[in-house]
């Protein structure tokens, strides 16, 4: 599937600034087919070892705007997978990495949620119908409000207040899974059909030696996310660290479809098969 997306951010620097960004498409299955990055500033590029994140380094003078204008042409794989029937994740033969994504982290501490996870899934059978149960829960139970939150935000604040934004579906999910014995992981994309435009965030979580992606939101197909990078959560991911005295004037987030027979499926359609990006 052809997804084209732009975003274009500007900010006002009032002191001698570091922005280290992270709004680079992922390398994951070559989906990237043509991309262009202008930016009025230094630029210094970070791509970590080992990693797909695609963080980058600009290096702002004071008194000055930044511009940064970002366009991109993927190619977006995905596939379908029949996970009804499932088996338990073995701690046993997991890898280091793998392991990391059962940790509590920054703003999913699971360690404080063993028990309420237990009592609302403990009952399904399997891992990929306790996954599909968190999302329709969190769906269910927590309202979307723009503004609901901020940077200090926590899953658990989520789960009490009963209201955040995707970021905080996402966090929670994370929580939840963790708290289960489900390693899960920060998803930070481009979604398609999301209105407003923006940014999005949901979560994967590993099942049967794959990422399985869900988006506790559902404000847009599943099949139309673009993956930019994971983490443990939002802290290892965010779109923009700013480190200086800067201010965001603009963002603006622009993807649609060159695909004339896209057909787009909603998490509700989903959740009978799975569906994997990596």
């Amino acid at each position: 599937m052809l997804f084209k997306i732009n975003a274009n951010l500007d900010y006002q620097i009032l002191s001698n600034s570091t922005l280290i960004l992270n709004i680079l498409a992922n390398k994951d299955l070559q989906q990237i087919i043509d991309e262009n990055l202008n930016v009025n500033a230094e630029v210094k590029f970070l791509e970590p070892f080992a990693s797909q994140n695609r963080f980058f380094n600009v290096t702002c003078l004071e008194d000055t705007h930044v511009k940064i204008s970002y366009e991109v042409l993927v190619d977006n794989k995905y596939k379908l997978n029949n996970f009804k029937q499932t088996k338990e994740f073995e701690i046993a033969r997991a890898s280091n990495k793998i392991l990391s994504f059962l940790n509590p982290s920054r703003y999913c501490q699971s360690d404080l949620m063993y028990q309420v996870s237990g009592e609302i899934f403990g009952a399904y059978e399997n891992d990929y119908d306790k996954v599909a149960a968190i999302t329709d829960w969190i769906y269910n139970h927590v309202a979307y409000l723009s503004g609901s939150s901020n940077e200090h935000t926590t899953a658990i604040d989520v789960f009490h207040n009963k209201v955040g934004v995707c970021r905080d579906f996402a966090h929670l999910g994370i929580t939840f899974c963790r708290a289960l014995t489900i390693p899960a992981r920060y998803f930070t994309c481009y979604a398609y059909q999301l209105n407003p435009q923006d940014f999005h965030a949901c979560f994967e979580a590993y099942i049967n030696g794959e990422w399985l992606l869900f988006d506790a939101t559902k404000l847009c197909p599943i099949n139309g996310l673009i993956k930019i990078a994971t983490g443990r959560d939002a802290a290892d991911v965010p779109v923009a660290n700013l480190f200086g005295n800067v201010n965001l004037l603009k963002s603006e987030v622009f993807c649609e479809t060159k695909e004339k027979n896209f057909k787009p499926l909603f998490h509700d359609f989903v959740n009978k098969q799975g569906i994997s990006y990596s």
